[in-house]
């Protein structure tokens, strides 16, 4: 009895301990779901509000707001393009690697450009333009290159699949049509062994009346002794009358 209350309460605790785990794992991807939600959202407020200052702020505050776009547009597409990828193509594995250690200049240039947003001393920012747009061109390059790199290789090799398939394809439809096959070669054999059927209608008649009208040679080979040619002015042999 001891032995079966035992086994009872190793079971209740099993059971609570299984309970408490896909809880907390439920809780878990909820929050992440929250998480993943409210960071895209607060990504497309940030690129709402960046885009509206590229067009609608004049002077260095517009200039900052377009780096920012576009860096922040090439990084997010390769990114995408590169976890996509990988899924598929385990050998982008050391572009995303790459990338992710460009992704820290990007981040770096990122914050930096948003600090000098609020910054009040326009002119310093302004003699900063150049080395910032600069920065910003060498990693939105080095990101555009790895993406279109991926792009690129994934291309070819549906390429290269897309060209084999129609050779397969083309294979399996000629041998679908064996009929066909068997069809045209007993007429390509009829054609060679007969020449003349090719050749025009007029002709062939021709042809055929003109060895009509020529006497057929004899065949070049000895007479036969035992059959008698009888000719028209030849009488029959009247037969022996026994008396």
């Amino acid at each position: 009895m001891e032995a079966v209350i035992l086994i009872l309460g190793l079971l209740v605790v099993a059971f609570m301990a299984l309970g408490v785990y896909a809880t907390v794992k439920v809780v878990g991807a909820a929050r992440r779901g929250v998480d993943r939600t409210i960071t895209q959202a607060r990504r497309t407020v940030e690129d709402t509000t960046l885009r509206a200052k590229s067009y609608g702020q004049p002077g260095v505050g517009g200039e900052l707001a377009q780096l920012r776009l576009s860096l922040r547009t090439s990084m997010r597409a390769t990114q995408d393009a590169l976890r996509a990828g990988v899924t598929e193509d385990a050998s982008l594995a050391e572009s995303l690697s790459l990338f992710d250690r460009l992704s820290v200049h990007g981040r770096e240039l990122d914050e930096e450009l948003k600090a000098l947003e609020h910054e009040p001393d326009k002119t310093t920012v302004a003699s900063r333009l150049p080395g910032l747009k600069e920065r910003t061109e060498q990693i939105t390059r080095s990101a555009d290159a790895l993406r279109w790199a991926a792009r690129d290789r994934a291309r070819k090799f549906a390429d290269d699949d897309l060209s084999t398939l129609n050779a397969q394809i083309d294979m399996e439809a000629g041998a679908l049509r064996h009929w066909d096959t068997a069809a045209r070669e007993p007429a390509g054999e009829a054609r060679s062994q007969n020449p003349g059927a090719d050749a025009a209608p007029g002709e062939h008649e021709r042809r055929t009346a003109h060895q009509e009208r020529r006497p057929s040679p004899e065949a070049i080979t000895a007479r036969d002794p035992r059959r008698n040619t009888t000719y028209p002015w030849q009488k029959n042999a009247r037969p022996e009358t026994s008396n």
